[in-house]
């Protein structure tokens, strides 16, 4: 019985548990400007840092009972299925790569999508599979290497065109009816899943249209010069895996499952084509698992420490505030951005930043007599911009890993800087709150 896990309940709100996530913010952050070189400070490292400061800081445990509380976030069950998705993404991007997938697709799709379109196509693409199924990750795991294969091709900044991918990956994760997101923000508030959707679209619709627009501008150019060759048969074949892919995305496939049976088509095609033996496959896919490991070190380092904040009072700190600071209708849509944005930053998980932030922001919105819609959509939206912009959420650390198994290095700001559709989105919201007329109440 002696080596029973302990309980050990949080403590009081406090603005203390808070600090952790500064020293991350400015280390890594301030750092990387500093030198003017966004590969100088290695995340895990930054990580690391964050997550001794927060164990410092906590005097009245013994370290073993702080380590035991860190590791408990590292082993929670959202941040482990988080990393089986990396490794199985991984392994699809290894084994598709080595079998000629990614070269194939490259010269179908140069093919089939004008050069000055390529960035706007892969964007809506990305925007129509995560509608359709929901789900971020699984749109970013199922594009990205396929996205990664154009970008010398043609001559597009691979920031770029993996920012497409992930703008329009959030895009259906906000408006999807059956993203995880959409179904709390809506059960939360008690609303229904179809006022909601109508909601968000008159709020999203100028920064899709805009984001639309700015890659059309930066995609002018794009291939220009460049011949593509002739698509065979042999292309055709090689590029099923991928379409395994979007199909069963489309059909609404896990997307642990969906990555497994990419990985497996991608392996026997391979051998049957001749260009994977059964030896060199277990080996690509090896390879592939093991590319993603800076991206699992992130993942575990920053659920430990993102649960130490919690634990030490961060979260119910953030959350206090916020309430007390809450004045009038477009008061109380402000105060809910914040608050789910602020959430959302220290547990870098939308759905579970709406799941807390969510009764909150119900009490708040019959206090002040606000339209529950619009608080749905307000909790919806913040959460997809702040997930898609955070350098150690899944999105990013998804595609920054898997374009990393294609051989491209994306610097995680540099790649920040160009996601258009969730900056275009965070600007709509604020506008959306700030202009609109309110409501008389009487």
């Amino acid at each position: 019985m002696e080596n029973m896990p302990q309980v050990y309940p949080e403590r009081e709100p406090r603005f203390k548990a808070l600090v952790p996530f500064l020293v991350f913010v400015v280390f890594y952050v301030g750092l990387s400007v500093w030198s003017g070189d966004f590969y100088s400070v290695p995340m895990p490292v930054a990580f690391l840092i964050a997550s001794a400061s927060a164990l410092l800081l906590d005097r009245h445990r013994t370290l073993a009972a702080k380590t035991e509380i860190y590791a408990k976030g590292m082993g929670d069950s959202n941040i482990m299925i988080m990393c089986l998705i990396f490794i199985l993404a991984g392994a699809f991007a290894g084994t598709a790569k080595a079998m000629g997938a990614v070269d194939a697709t490259v010269l179908v799709a140069r093919n089939l999508i004008p050069g000055n379109l390529l960035l706007c196509g892969f964007f809506l693409v990305s925007c129509f599979i995560s509608l359709a199924i929901g789900t971020s990750c699984g749109t970013i795991a199922a594009l990205t290497p396929i996205a990664a294969g154009l970008v010398k091709a043609m001559g597009i900044s691979p920031e770029l065109m993996i920012g497409a991918v992930i703008g329009g990956a959030m895009f259906g994760d906000n408006m999807s009816m059956i993203s995880d997101t959409t179904i709390a923000a809506t059960r939360t508030q008690n609303v229904a899943m179809r006022d909601k959707f109508l909601m968000n679209l008159k709020m999203i619709f100028p920064a899709a249209v805009a984001a639309i627009i700015l890659y059309w501008i930066r995609g002018k150019g794009a291939g220009a010069g460049t011949v593509p060759g002739a698509v065979t048969w042999k292309h055709i074949v090689s590029v099923i895996p991928y379409i395994a892919i979007l199909a069963g995305a489309l059909a609404g496939i896990n997307v642990m499952a969906l990555l497994f049976l990419g990985t497996v088509t991608a392996v026997v095609i391979g051998i049957f084509s001749g260009t994977l033996s059964f030896w060199t496959a277990l080996a690509e896919a090896g390879k592939g698992c093991c590319g993603m490991s800076e991206t699992l070190i992130v993942a575990l380092l920053a659920g430990g420490l993102l649960r130490v904040i919690q634990h030490n009072g961060g979260i119910k700190y953030l959350l206090e505030k916020i309430e007390k600071a809450v004045s009038g209708e477009r008061g109380c849509e402000l105060g809910v951005v914040f608050l789910v944005g602020a959430v959302n930053l220290f547990t870098a998980n939308n759905t579970v930043a709406i799941v807390i932030a969510g009764p909150i922001a119900k009490a708040l919105s019959d206090k002040f007599n606000c339209d529950p819609r619009r608080i749905a959509s307000i909790l919806d939206t913040t959460s997809c911009v702040v997930q898609g912009v955070i350098p150690y959420g899944a999105q990013i650390l998804i595609a920054i890993g898997v374009a990393r198994s294609a051989g491209i290095e994306i610097p995680s700001l540099g790649l920040i800087l160009c996601l258009y559709y969730p900056l275009f989105l965070a600007v709509a919201l604020f506008a959306s709150i700030l202009l609109r007329r309110v409501r008389k109440n009487g």
